[in-house]
């Protein structure tokens, strides 16, 4: 408080007009109310705060400490806490793991391939295993191919998710998944990787005797082969811009089990408050039931947001991904057709379900904003229409280079 307070009086005494102050000088309170309101829309059902980020100054709030459901705005409190626990350069990884003993060119026992997590794990990847695998000299494994996936618990879905949501706007969730479980149902996604390694053996000239199945590895099995992904800050821009769903529920999971505890959805939106407050960002009224807010029972504050977006874009240690993985307006993601007389100036999130349509992000460098309209349902046309113009006066009142 007493660093801020210092700053707005340096500004006075140097002559220097803040966002804040320019706007409400301008009287542009009623103009932004009224830019929010429209046909479907109900003011008591929007929450909007905007922030000077040089000062943390209030330009406008409207419910902003008001717990409102965030859609895929709740990616961005995953991917800050993602990004400040794991570390930007933090990979994934997988294993195959020998059960048994080596005779020659034969495994005597089983192989057990183990997942940690990783959404992105491949074909190609369990290629690369099993092309590892024939290169260390083995030639056939008398037992089988079995797939762990004890990494995380075994629930394919989250708390708050309607029934065609799995399978839909996500693939099932599993540590241990290959292609995003390509032929799920039919198989579970581990069963199904297990499946994929036995086959890419047989085409590397590798029999395996036995039909794949599941198992724990045990913590004497020997590694016969690793693969990695690409860096966490990779795996968030690809998450954040497309609003991946899977990407960012794999994510909360990876939280508690990179830290020992049980890979679980709750555990990890522990994890995510715990991070948040650890920042200085109010927490009240916050529930991070899933990681992608496809969950009816998933709240966020505008303030809560915009406190998550300045702490990514201030914080030297992860400011550049976190930044890098929003979308731009009139340039990439999922911002890429909206405001188009804002290109390049406008890097945010979007979300939409049927109870919620929200936008967050940042004008240039010099304005955090976050605007929550819900309904049951809500109209995403009615809602996105009131946020670019919300946007757009905001922009064209303050200077953004």
């Amino acid at each position: 408080m007493r660093i801020r307070v210092c700053l707005a009086a340096l500004a006075v005494a140097c002559g220097t007009v803040s966002a804040a102050t320019a706007l409400g000088a301008n009287g542009l309170e009623p103009r932004l109310t009224k830019a929010l309101t429209g046909t479907s829309l109900s003011l008591g059902k929007t929450a909007a705060l905007a922030v000077d980020m040089s000062t943390g100054e209030t330009i406008y709030a409207h419910n902003s400490d008001v717990p409102f459901a965030p859609a895929s705005n709740e990616k961005i409190p995953v991917s800050f806490a993602a990004l400040t626990r794991l570390g930007t350069g933090y990979r994934f990884h997988t294993e195959v793991y020998g059960v048994g003993r080596r005779a020659g060119s034969a495994w005597e026992g089983d192989l057990v391939l183990k997942g940690f997590g990783d959404p992105t794990l491949s074909s190609a990847d369990i290629d690369r295993l099993a092309a590892t695998i024939r290169a260390r000299g083995i030639r056939s494994v008398t037992g089988r191919v079995l797939g762990d996936e004890s990494f995380y618990d075994t629930r394919r879905a989250a708390a708050g998710w309607k029934g065609n949501f799995l399978g839909g706007e996500t693939p099932p969730l599993s540590a241990l998944i290959v292609d995003r479980a390509n032929g799920w149902p039919a198989l579970s996604p581990p069963l199904l990787a297990a499946r994929a390694l036995r086959d890419a053996l047989a085409r590397r000239g590798v029999a395996v005797a036995g039909r794949p199945g599941l198992a724990v590895a045990p913590a004497t099995a020997t590694t016969l082969a690793s693969d990695t992904s690409d860096p966490l800050a990779a795996l968030v821009k690809r998450m954040n811009r497309e609003s991946d769903n899977f990407y960012a529920e794999m994510l909360l999971k990876q939280l508690p089990a990179a830290e020992g505890k049980p890979g679980t959805s709750a555990g990890g939106g522990k994890i995510v408050i715990a991070t948040m407050r650890g920042a200085g960002i109010p927490v009240a009224g916050v529930r991070i039931v899933d990681g992608s807010g496809l969950s009816s029972l998933d709240r966020l504050t505008a303030v809560a947001l915009v406190g998550v977006l300045r702490a990514g874009a201030t914080d030297p240690l992860i400011a550049r991904a976190f930044l890098v993985s929003l979308a731009v307006t009139g340039s990439s993601g999922t911002l890429k057709d909206r405001l188009p007389a804002l290109r390049d100036v406008v890097t945010g999130k979007t979300g939409t379900t049927n109870l919620a349509c929200t936008l967050s992000g940042l004008i240039g460098r010099k304005i955090a904003f976050a605007v929550f309209e819900n309904g049951n349902p809500v109209s995403p046309w009615a809602a996105r229409g009131a946020q670019d113009r919300f946007v757009t006066i905001l922009a064209s009142t303050t200077p953004t280079g």
